[in-house]
């Protein structure tokens, strides 16, 4: 579902399972957060585990480095538990962290209300997406599934 010439299909390119799938983009292109935070419900600064001063965050207390355990003790500081499953439940939000063969987090997306998927790509824009959309040699695969109580 490419809207924009050439970028767009440089992301389709990218991420070979997204237009197959169906993505669309729900704001504009910025540098104010990454993936990492906008899974957490922040949009106002970037995490960022290898440079955490200024201006990136990093929990406090988070060892500072690139594997799924150093992600899953910065999003439990914002009340994620791991969980075994992707799929919606009515009452929670849920976080899947997209990880190399090697455990490297590379990518997060945060579940939507209708079940759906959505995304902070980089410094480009916001997409809602089906979470097998960004599967790629770029993000890797899903490698943790987190989730936490909706108040």
């Amino acid at each position: 579902m490419a809207i924009d010439g050439k970028l767009e299909q440089y992301k389709e390119n990218e991420f070979p399972h997204l237009a197959a799938t169906g993505y669309r983009i729900t704001s504009p292109a910025t540098r104010a957060y990454n993936c990492f935070a906008w899974a957490a419900g922040e949009d106002d600064r970037w995490w960022n585990p290898l440079e955490p001063n200024s201006p990136y965050y990093w929990p406090d207390g988070v060892p500072a480095e690139l594997t799924i355990a150093a992600f899953i003790q910065a999003y439990q500081t914002v009340r994620f538990q791991p969980c075994e499953s992707s799929d919606f439940e009515s009452g929670f939000e849920k976080i899947a962290i997209y990880a190399t063969p090697d455990g490297e987090p590379t990518h997060a997306a945060r579940q939507l209300a209708n079940g759906k998927w959505t995304s902070k790509l980089g410094r480009w824009e916001d997409i809602e997406h089906e979470l097998d959309g960004l599967t790629s040699e770029m993000y890797g695969s899903v490698r943790q599934v987190l989730k936490r109580s909706i108040e």
